[in-house]
C-alpha cells in the first residue's frame, strides 16, 4: 500500500491540477500565445475530386469520392505551414461561376492548388492528383494512387503526405499513430488511432489502470506503466497481435517510460531505494545506470533526439521545475524559471525547444514552450487544464490533453498554439503519445 501511494504522489507530481500562486523571476516576460519563429502558413486550395471513368458511377462511389476530398483537405488545413482555402459560395454565386480554374483560385487568396480525379477499376480506387501554382498558374507536380476501395482513408493520407513532401521537402505525418489512454470502466486501457482520432483500436484490456504510453521507435510496440500485478511495472503491447510482455519489475515503482532515439534504451522513474530517480534501463528492462541521486522527486524523463541529453521535472527547488543533463547524468542544470510548476516536458524532434505543463498567473495548467537555452518561454494554451504533451514526430505540431469542454479529451495544435482541434469526444481521454515515421 505505501508503493502505490508513493507512486500516486509522483503522478501528482507530473499530472495534478492545483492553484498556488504563480512567482515569475525578474527579468523575463510572460508572453501569451506569441507564435515561436511564426511564419504565415501558405494558402492552399483543395478542389472537389471529378470522376474521370466512362462507365456508370455508383452512390458508394460518390459518397467515397466527397469523403477522401474532406480527409485531403482537413490534412492540409491541419499542418501548420499551410492554410487551406475553402470555396466562397458568395463569390460564385455573384460571378455566377459553376466550375473555378486557377486564376479563380488565385483571386480567392490560394497560392496553390491541389485538384483530384478519380476512376473506379475493378474493386479499386484510382485518384490522379495534380499541385498547381495559381500565381504562375502552371502545373508543379502529379501523381497516381491505387487502393482497394476498403482503404480509401489511407489513400486519402497518402496524397496529402505526397502534397506535403512536394512543397515543404519534408515528409508528411499524416499516416502516423496515436496512442492514449481512456478509461472503461474501473481500468484504464491503452487505445491506438489515426492522426486525427479515425479507426481507433483498444489495445489491452486489462481491467486495471495503465499509464504513460509511448511508442518504440519503429512503431511495433507500445510501452506503458501498468498494475496488471499490483505494484507498478514496465509492460508493453504488439500494436498488431495485442500481445502484452513484461518489461521491467523492481522493488517499488516503474514509472514514466521514455524510449531512447535508437530504440536501444529506457529512461524512467525507479523507486527501489526508497525515493523516485531517473534511471537507464536497457530495452529488455535491464538497470544500465542510475542517472539521479536526490532527496526529491524526479520524474518525467524525456530524451532529446539525437539521444545525448535528458530533460526531467524536479522538485529538488522546492516546486517542480524543469532540468536537464547528459545522458549520463552528468551537466545537470536547471532549465525553468518562469513559473512556481513546471512538469511533463517533452523534446522536439527538431531538438531546439521544450514543451511542458506551467502553472500560469491565472492558476490554471497550461502547456508552454521554451528554448532549450532557457529563453523564450511561451504560453500555448488559454483554456481549460492542459497536460502530457507530445510534439509530433516532424516537430511542427503538439498533442496533449484538456478538461476545455469535457473531464478529458485529446487535442492537437502546431508548435505556435495555432489550429487547436479536439480528435476524441469521450470526456476520458489521456496520455497522448505520438508515433515516430517510419
Amino acid at each position: 500500500m505505501k508503493t502505490v501511494l508513493f507512486f500516486i504522489s509522483i503522478l501528482l507530481l507530473s499530472t495534478s491540477i492545483f492553484a498556488q500562486s504563480d512567482d515569475n523571476v525578474p527579468g523575463y516576460t510572460f508572453d501569451t500565445l506569441n507564435p515561436i519563429g511564426y511564419v504565415e502558413p501558405t494558402p492552399v486550395g483543395v478542389d472537389e475530386m471529378k470522376y474521370i471513368g466512362i462507365q456508370y458511377i455508383t452512390h458508394d462511389d460518390s459518397t467515397l469520392m466527397n469523403y477522401i476530398t474532406r480527409i485531403v483537405q482537413n490534412d492540409i488545413d491541419f499542418h501548420a505551414d499551410f492554410r487551406f482555402v475553402g470555396v466562397d459560395s458568395f463569390y460564385l454565386k455573384m460571378y455566377e461561376i459553376r466550375e473555378l480554374d486557377i486564376l479563380g483560385w488565385q483571386r480567392l487568396g490560394a497560392d496553390y492548388l491541389v485538384k483530384l480525379e478519380a476512376e473506379f477499376p475493378a474493386n479499386q480506387i484510382r485518384v490522379r492528383w495534380k499541385l498547381y501554382d495559381t500565381i504562375r498558374q502552371q502545373m508543379i507536380t502529379k501523381g497516381v494512387l491505387s487502393r482497394k476501395k476498403s482503404n480509401w482513408r489511407v489513400l486519402a493520407h497518402e496524397i496529402s503526405n505526397q502534397i506535403v513532401k512536394n512543397l515543404t521537402g519534408e515528409d508528411g505525418i499524416f499516416l502516423t499513430k496515436i496512442v492514449y489512454v481512456k478509461k472503461v470502466g474501473k481500468g484504464k486501457e491503452i487505445f491506438i488511432s489515426d492522426y486525427d482520432g479515425a479507426s481507433e483500436i483498444q489495445l489491452t484490456n486489462t481491467g486495471v489502470i495503465n499509464l504513460s504510453p509511448c511508442f518504440s521507435p519503429n512503431g511495433d510496440e507500445v510501452f506503458f506503466t501498468s498494475y496488471l500485478e499490483d505494484d507498478p511495472k514496465l509492460f508493453k503491447v504488439n500494436v498488431q497481435t495485442k500481445k502484452l510482455t513484461k518489461v521491467a519489475e523492481f522493488k517499488g515503482i516503474v514509472a514514466a517510460p521514455s524510449i531512447s532515439p535508437d530504440g536501444d534504451k529506457i529512461a524512467c522513474v525507479l523507486s527501489k531505494d526508497g525515493n523516485s530517480e531517473i534511471y537507464v534501463l536497457d530495452i529488455n528492462g535491464n538497470i544500465i545506470k542510475r542517472l539521479t541521486k536526490h532527496r526529491s522527486i524526479d520524474s518525467a524523463p524525456t530524451w532529446s533526439p539525437d539521444g545525448q541529453m535528458i530533460a526531467f521535472s524536479s522538485d529538488r527547488s522546492g516546486s517542480p521545475q524543469l532540468y536537464i543533463m547528459d545522458s549520463d547524468g552528468l551537466n545537470m542544470h536547471r532549465l525553468t524559471y518562469q513559473s512556481s510548476y513546471n512538469d511533463s516536458p517533452i523534446w522536439s524532434s527538431r531538438g531546439d525547444r521544450i514543451t511542458f505543463v506551467s502553472r500560469t498567473k491565472s492558476g490554471r495548467f497550461d502547456l508552454a514552450s521554451i528554448d532549450t537555452s532557457g529563453t523564450q518561454y511561451k504560453v500555448l494554451t488559454e483554456v481549460g487544464m492542459n497536460e502530457n504533451p507530445h510534439f509530433s514526430p516532424d516537430g511542427k505540431h503538439i498533442i496533449f490533453s484538456s478538461t476545455r469542454l469535457s473531464s478529458g479529451d485529446i487535442y492537437i495544435m502546431d508548435i505556435t498554439g495555432r489550429n487547436q482541434r479536439r480528435i476524441t469526444r469521450t470526456g476520458r481521454a489521456s496520455n497522448p503519445n505520438w508515433e515516430p515515421l517510419k
